[in-house]
Parts: C-alpha cells; structure tokens; sequence
C-alpha cells in the first residue's frame, strides 16, 4: 500500500545523490550510482538511461525498420529493476540488452524526448497506459507513473532518463527532476571527459612503451632502403593497401623487418596520426594475454591494482600490430576473433562493452595455413586477417641491397657506439654478400656493428663463413677499376668467377672428369687437379 513517503519528492535525496554522482570520475560511475539511488526509493519499480551516439549496430538492429535516421540514436547505457517479489539485495543492474538496446531518435515516447529535449510526464498509467500499451510488464509490476526526462548539457541533448515508477508522479517532482537532470548531464559531461584523459593517458603510456621497444626493435631493420625488386615489389603493395581499412597479414622469416613493414603501412594510411600500437604475441605470459589486449579493473585478479588499458584502447582510431600472431594460445583465439569481427570488448573484471575502433595488421614466420590444417591455429581466425597477405623476401633474396644497408648500417653504428669511422672496401661488401644471412637484417646489423667495434677506424673485416652455396638471386658482378682505367676483381670474386666457371664446364661435361672431352681436358688441367679443386670448393654432383 502506498504511504505518503513512497509519492512525496525528497529534495534531501535529490542534493544528497548530486553530491555523490559529482565527485564520481568515470562515467561507468556516475550511471551505476545514479541507478542504484533511484531505485532505493520504494515506489521505483524500473529505471532506464540512455544516451545518444552513433548507430553502431544498425545491420542486425530489430529496431531498424523504424529508424528514419541511422547515423545516431539513443543507446541503452544503463537500467535497473525493483520488480515485485523481488528483494533489496537482488536489485538489478545492467547496461540493457533487450530490445530497447537502441531506440531511434523521435520513435516513442523515448524517442521524442531525446529529438525535443522536452520532459514527458505520463500518469494514471493502470487506468490508461495510452502510448506506453506496448510494454507488457507494466500490469504486472502494477506501474501508474512514467517521468522521462531529457539529458540536457550546454543545449545540447545528451540523451534521456526514464522512471517508471508504482505511484503518480508528484507535481513538484515533476519540476525538480528538471534541476535534478541538468546537473546529472554536468557530471555525465565532467566524467566524459575524465575518461577520456585516462584514455589518452593509457594511450600515451601504450604509445611511450612502444617507441620505447621501437627503438630496441627498430635498430636491427633500418629503413626500407634498396632498390631490389623485390623490396619494390613489397613497397607497391604497401602503397596499394596502405588507404584502405583492410587487415593486412605480413609473413617472412625472423628479422626481415615484418614491423617496418607495418610501419610503412600505417604511415601511409588515414589512420596515420593516431597510434600505431605493436604487441609481441611471444612476449606475453599465458594467464595475462587477456590483460594485455583488453586491459583489466582494478581487483580483476591478484596484483590488478588499478584499472589498466589494453592495447586495444590504447590503439584507439590507430592501428594495432599484433606480431607473431601464431603465438597466440588457441583457446585464446576465439576471444581476439570476437575482437576482430564484432569490433568490440571488454575488460578483464568488466561488463562494460568498448568499441574497438582499430586497422589490424598481423605478422608471423610461421606457416599460418599449415597450422590451421593441424588443428594449431583457427581457421577462422587466419582469414579473418589473410585479407591482404604480404611476404617479406629474405635478404638472401635480395642480395643486391647489401651495399646499401651495410653503409647504413656502418653510419648509424658509428654514431651509437661512438666509434671512428671504418672502411668500408669492396672485397668487404662481396663478401657480406656471398653469405646466406640465416638471421637476415639483423643478423647484418649485428655483424657490422661486432665489425666496428674490432676495426678501430681501419679495415672492416667479418667474421662469418662464407656459404658454399651463393644466394639464387646473386648476378655476375660489374668488374671495378683502378684509376687508370684498367679493371680488376677482389680476391672473392676472383674465387667466385672460377668455382662459377668450373661449374659451367662440370655441366657441359655431364661431370665426366677424365678423358676425350673431359673437364679436366676442357680446363687444360691434369684430373687429380681438378679433383682436389672440386673438394676444395666443395662442388657435389647433384643427383
């Protein structure tokens, strides 16, 4: 039965509750304790708070056919229940997910009030619920009073409050929810903006990170310098995906500089002046993978001791590079999937949903197909991202862009390790390019650097084997010359010119050694000669 404590407007409550939402500072916050206050007043049977934003959803909205208007509406942000039956404990609080998820402007009642920004004040709703019939609990929860009111900030509607309430609403509530509203869209507003400093502050923090291994990371790749085709072959397809939204997956072996790849994509993408945020899949703890890409609440686990942003958030607008995506758990696949299609997650510890406004590129040097194939990798994930495939060529297979990174790499050696400049000579250049380079890039750095360190301002020697087996896309050398004008060969050339030379007459000969039309005949050379050559350069018949 109604008491006059149920119906009377407390303006005590009222200033009480102002207080508590304006020194709240997440707007998570502020809607949770403007819910849960309301729905302490006894005759309160249902809140709900929307807020207007984009459409986001207006593909699978059952709410579509009634939109006139798909670029915006009101979104259920949060709501709460005091149903019949039901015990103080068990109030309900939820961001909203039925069907009143998403109500278009000017449709409704809901929908007029967040167009007009006028209050609506329904009364004597069991006798005639008029433009309310439609909602089929308010029978049931005997509801007699609707005040939907608007969420005004600066003359701007930020979205509409709606109590449905067991008694009528009185009429000096009816005025003094007005006052009340106003200030609830101050402190929305204040506590908008809070959020988003510490979202730019966790990006900040992400962004600061990241540059921090950048720099690490970046040294071992220099720039893309080269003129191979094969580099030109990778920057074309840069400049082809770079405009577009599409995931682009970067496959190569390690230290070809799959990241500066990334890098060059987002640089020449719309999103270039937002973050480009990297995550090392194979520097991530197992139990912390979740953390890592979403971000957690504080006392989300042991050691959650404040709310961190993940690399999501911090990639917000900008791109997010995930690298060596085939370390990623498989049970943890699906979670990044739903990421990735549905552009949306939420925190560990969490049931807000966060829009991922993110480009994904992804880079690995596994064999991604493979691993699908033996249950290691979902396959729904692998085309999810092998939109745009692009391979990285290893720098045996583009041995023509040594020269070029070696004397870059030789420069910003130098300047680093503060040490004279070395020479640089030709027979040092043939030789980093008669050898395989198993690390590639990398591996040239480090080796150059190690080379002057030694060298102290004089020669720069190296101290790797050379493979006995030339690249496939070495060429046969242009011959230097002197000053005066005469050519000549280093000593590793030289050498190369005759192991390729005595391969040509083993072909032509069907690698018959001795005898009439023999190579040792051919060469003008006795046959054990020529033996001893061919085990010493190593030269096997192929089979």
């Amino acid at each position: 039965m109604e008491t006059n404590s149920d119906v009377r407007f407390d303006p005590d409550f009222a200033v009480s509750l102002l207080l508590e939402i304006a020194q709240e500072q997440s707007l998570d916050g502020v809607l949770r304790k403007l819910v849960c206050r309301i729905l302490s007043r006894p005759a309160v049977a249902r809140v709900r708070i929307w807020l207007i934003n984009k459409g986001d959803i207006c593909a699978t909205c059952v709410r579509r056919p009634d939109c006139p208007d798909q670029t915006r509406c009101l979104h259920a942000v949060a709501g709460g229940s005091n149903l019949i039956g039901q015990s103080k404990d068990e109030q309900e609080y939820t961001s909203m997910t039925d069907r009143y998820a998403r109500i278009p402007l000017n449709v409704g009642v809901v929908g007029k009030i967040g167009s007009t920004g006028r209050q609506t004040v329904l009364r004597n709703l069991d006798q005639d619920p008029g433009e309310l019939a439609y909602i089929d609990w308010l029978d049931r929860e005997q509801i007699r009073g609707f005040n939907g009111v608007p969420i005004i900030h600066k003359g701007a509607v930020l979205g509409v409050i709606a109590v449905f309430s067991r008694a009528n609403v009185p009429q000096e509530a009816e005025a003094w929810s007005r006052i009340f509203a106003d200030h609830v869209a101050g402190a929305i507003a204040n506590a908008r903006a809070f959020d988003e400093i510490r979202q730019l502050k966790a990006q900040f923090e992400q962004q600061n990170a990241y540059l921090q291994e950048e720099v690490v990371e970046a040294k071992a790749f220099g720039d893309l310098l080269g003129q191979s085709a094969a580099l030109r072959q990778i920057v074309s397809q840069i400049d082809l995906v770079a405009p577009t939204e599409a995931s682009v997956l970067i496959l190569g072996e390690t230290g070809t500089g799959k990241e500066l790849v990334a890098h060059e994509i987002h640089r020449r993408s719309r999103r270039k002046d937002k973050p480009l945020i990297r995550v090392n899949c194979a520097s991530i703890p197992r139990e912390l993978y979740e953390s890592e890409f979403f971000g957690h609440a504080k006392g989300a686990f042991t050691g959650a001791i404040k709310d961190r942003a993940g690399r999501f958030e911090a990639a917000e607008g900008g791109t997010l590079f995930l690298d060596e995506i085939g370390e990623v758990p498989l049970d943890l696949q699906g979670k990044l999937l739903r990421a990735l299609q549905d552009k949306s997650y939420e925190r560990v510890g969490e049931d807000r949903t966060r829009r991922a406004d993110v480009r994904i590129i992804a880079a690995t040097n596994r064999d991604l197909k493979k691993e699908t194939v033996e249950g290691r990798f979902r396959e729904d994930l692998y085309y999810r991202l092998n939109v745009f495939p692009i391979q990285v060529a290893p720098l045996r297979g583009r041995t023509e862009d040594i020269p070029l990174l070696a004397r870059h790499f030789v420069e910003s050696s130098m300047k680093e390790l503060d040490a004279p400049k070395p020479r640089l000579t030709r027979a040092a250049l043939v030789q980093l390019q008669s050898y395989d380079w198993p690390g590639n890039i990398r591996e040239l750095r480090n080796v150059i650097e190690r080379a002057v360190i030694r060298a102290r301002g004089g020669v720069l020697e190296f101290d790797f084997p050379v493979s006995s087996t030339p690249p496939a896309a070495r060429q046969t050398r242009s011959f230097w010359k002197s000053d005066n004008g005469m050519e000549f060969l280093t000593e590793l050339e030289m050498q190369q010119r005759q192991r390729d030379n005595l391969l040509v007459v083993l072909e032509k000969t069907r690698w018959k050694i001795k005898g009439m039309d023999g190579a040792a005949e051919l060469l003008g050379v006795k046959p054990t000669t020529l033996l001893s050559r061919i085990k010493k350069m190593g030269l096997e018949r192929p089979r």
